[in-house]
């Protein structure tokens, strides 16, 4: 209802100009159909953040009627694609949205997780590199973060490890670095600093199956056999179908 409303108002205000100013439509400049195209850009993405992929698509089709190289709209709608399972079309919508805006690093991050989500780790971290160069971008914590699970995917642990700490020491409440780099620590079988990262994740992040299988082990090292109990138990009560809950089952 919300966004129908945006809509309407959205149409509206652009028709408005039209009874204000005589026979001079928004439209007619430059600086209203910038406006139009920003505001058909949100709605769409505001449609897509409700799950609504279809509906995303009318006003972002709007957008790209009113600037068809427009880096926003084509971003946009390139993570309409990515959630339709169409990954021919979300690439080429977001290299359509590089062609315009090259160094954009909210951008280039998207499409390094996009290619990321499709196994082209190599791609991927080239991507997050870019967006990483960007000094000022607000979400660089992230990418970095980024980096670094790529980095690993990649068999690159030193370079993950370096990634994820400097993810960490922009932003120290990232539950995904701090499970990384406890699972890293874990397997390098630097137990201790392993522990501090895991119990800073257990703060902020949610439980998965990766994550409690990683609880288990490491209460096993520990000796804390009711919580490595506790951890086992929520695997088999939410994951039991799951690789992580059988490989817990060959540890016991």
């Amino acid at each position: 209802m919300a966004l129908r409303l945006a809509l309407l108002l959205l149409v509206a205000s652009l028709c408005a100009g039209c009874v204000l100013s005589g026979d001079t439509s928004p439209m007619g400049t430059s600086k209203g159909r910038d406006e139009a195209r920003q505001a058909y850009v949100q709605l769409g993405l505001g449609y897509l953040q409700q799950g609504m992929g279809e509906r995303a698509k009318v006003p972002l089709k709007k957008a790209l009627e009113l600037s068809p190289a427009d880096a926003d709209a084509n971003a946009a709608l390139a993570l309409v694609f990515q959630a339709e399972m169409e990954p021919a079309l979300a690439d080429a919508q977001f290299r359509k949205a590089l062609e315009a805006s090259p160094k954009n690093a909210r951008i280039l991050n998207n499409y390094g997780s996009f290619l990321f989500e499709e196994k082209r780790y190599e791609e991927a971290y080239q991507r997050f590199e870019q967006a990483a160069a960007d000094t000022l971008y607000p979400e660089r914590s992230r990418v970095f973060e980024n980096l670094g699970v790529a980095a690993s995917k990649l068999g690159q642990r030193g370079l993950a490890r370096l990634q994820l700490s400097k993810a960490l020491r922009l932003n120290q409440q990232q539950p995904r670095a701090l499970l990384e780099m406890a699972e890293l620590s874990y397997e390098d079988r630097h137990y201790v600093p392993a522990r501090d990262y895991y119990d800073r994740f257990s703060l902020l992040g949610e439980q998965n199956a990766r994550s409690l299988l990683l609880g288990t082990r490491l209460a096993v090292v520990f000796d804390d056999h009711d919580k490595a109990s506790s951890y086992g138990l929520q695997l088999k009560r939410l994951y039991p179908g799951t690789p992580e809950y059988q490989q817990y089952l060959s540890e016991q």
